[in-house]
This record gives structure tokens, sequence and C-alpha cells, in this order.
């Protein structure tokens, strides 16, 4: 039984129940050839909605890169109590791999995109202790910016009513207890750090600093969104190059998901932009780089 990789990019057309049903199929057969398969070389750890899937298809189409069927596994930050045969269950089996060292000459990496990753507070720890040597990438977005596609993106999913200033004011009192409640129970979902944390996913120098104190500098590249958007060709060429993957040429590089939102308001872009400023500086002088925003 042969369970083939459905596009990345494809993935959130399909119907829900679909999606279940497709998703049930490969992990039912995931979990009995558990055994047979390689835990990733690397990791897309975020952040959410600063081009990861883009990023995630981009590597997917080079010849010498497989992954998991569905984007998105999340076994570090939501799944992380099922255990690590739950996670190898979503990862290629070795006829996949063997099928692509046979067409490409080399055996594959292994790469996985979950944008949560960067965030979590003990995502870092979890995968320094199962897998020390795996490659991170982390991209970046103007936190600004960021947190409003990330506000637009749950009213598409009909899981936020309030307005987006609202929703920021409430963002505190929504969190209070939550991170206490996910160290002591890493079976505990908690809703509010999934889907309401507008502004605290933008502080980025903070969770970097957690990636950087489980593992050596050289195995965390960080890209700015921006970049990627703007000069898509070098960011993917920098990307592979620190991967150890041979250099690969892509037609184009479609901008992925896509979406027109309304436009924010000036007042609350003034006011998310002091927010950010000193979060931004510690980011800048953690990178040792101007940042576009």
């Amino acid at each position: 039984m042969q369970f083939r990789r459905l596009p990345a990019e494809l993935v959130p057309k399909i119907p829900t129940p679909v999606r279940r049903v497709l998703r049930g199929g490969v992990r039912g057969y995931g979990r009995v050839t558990a055994p047979l398969r390689r835990l990733p070389d690397f990791l897309i750890i975020g952040a959410q909605k600063a081009a990861t899937t883009a990023l995630y298809a981009y590597l997917r189409w080079h010849p010498g890169i497989t992954g998991p069927s569905f984007k998105e596994v999340s076994f570090f930050d939501l799944h992380y109590a099922r255990g690590d045969t739950w996670y190898r269950a979503h990862l290629p089996a070795r006829p996949r791999l063997w099928a692509v060292k046979q067409r490409y000459g080399e055996w594959p990496l292994v790469g996985e995109a979950s944008p949560s990753y960067l965030f979590h507070p003990l995502a870092a720890e979890r995968v320094a202790a199962l897998m020390p040597e795996a490659k991170l990438i982390a991209v970046l977005r103007n936190p600004v910016d960021r947190a409003f596609s990330h506000y637009r993106h749950e009213v598409a999913l009909g899981r936020e009513e309030l307005s987006f200033e609202d929703a920021l004011d409430a963002e505190s009192d929504r969190m209070r207890g939550e991170l206490e409640r996910m160290a002591r129970d890493p079976s505990y979902f908690s809703h509010a750090w999934w889907n309401y944390t507008y502004a605290a996913r933008g502080n980025y120098a903070e969770q970097l600093e957690r990636w950087f104190a489980a593992f050596p500098h050289e195995q965390l590249l960080v890209l700015i969104s921006e970049d990627l958007l703007e000069e898509p060709a070098a960011s993917y060429a920098r990307t592979l190059d620190f991967l150890g993957v041979r250099p690969h040429e892509l037609r184009s590089f479609p901008r992925i998901f896509a979406r027109d939102y309304s436009e924010m308001s000036p007042a609350t872009r003034e006011r998310l932009g002091h927010e950010f400023e000193e979060p931004n500086r510690r980011l800048a002088a953690l990178l040792g780089r101007k940042l576009p925003w």
C-alpha cells in the first residue's frame, strides 16, 4: 500500500471531512510502518503567517527533498503527548526514500514544516531531545502585518468575533494561566495560545533565544519573508546551501495562499508599531542585521 504525497499548497483546498479521512488513512498506514520511517533532517519552525507554506512548497519541488504527506504535522507543539512513534507514522517510509534515491542518485533529505514550533515554549527542548542534529529554518515577517494576517485568518475560520483592536486588548486576558497549564500538562491544547496570540507571536527575539539556547547557531537559518517574496530565487538558493543539497532552479515562485484583506486602521498600525519597537531592536541585535520593517 503506497500513499502519494499531496502538494502542500493544495491541502487547504480539500474539504475538511475529506481531509480528515485522508489523514486517517495516512496515519493508520504510517503507524504500521513507523519503524521504517526516518526522522526529519530539517524543520521549518515558523513563524505562522510568514510564507512558510510557500517556502515548504518550493523546497518540496527540489528533487532531493521529501517529507510528510501533509504539511503541519505539529508534533512538537500540539501532539507531543502521542509519542515519537506517532510522529514517525507521518514521515516518508523507506520505499519512498529509495524511489527518490533511484531518481536523484542520492538519499533525499526529509523535511517537515509546522509554523507554531517557533512560538511554543517547550518545542525547542523537545526537538533537541529527539533530533539534536536537525537543521532549523525560521521565516520572520513584519510583526505588525503578521498579527493582522493572523487575525483575518481566524475571522475567516469563524473563530474570532472581536474586532482586531478588541482582540489585541483581550489577548493577555485570554492567555492568563495558559502557559503554566501547557507546561504542566503536555497533552493540554490551549485554544487561546493557538488562535488568539496575535501580538505575542511577533516577539521573535525571545522565541529565537529559546532555540539558540537548545541548538548551535549554525543549525538555525533565519529568513525574512519580505526577502523571500521580493527575491525568492536568492532566498531559495540560500536555503538549499544551508541544507547542503545540490543547487536547483525553479521556473517560478508562485505566491501561495496570498490573500487580500481590508486595510488595518492607521491608528492600530501606529499602536502596534510602537509596541514592537523594543522587540524589533532586540531582534536586530540578535540577528546582527537591519530589519526591513
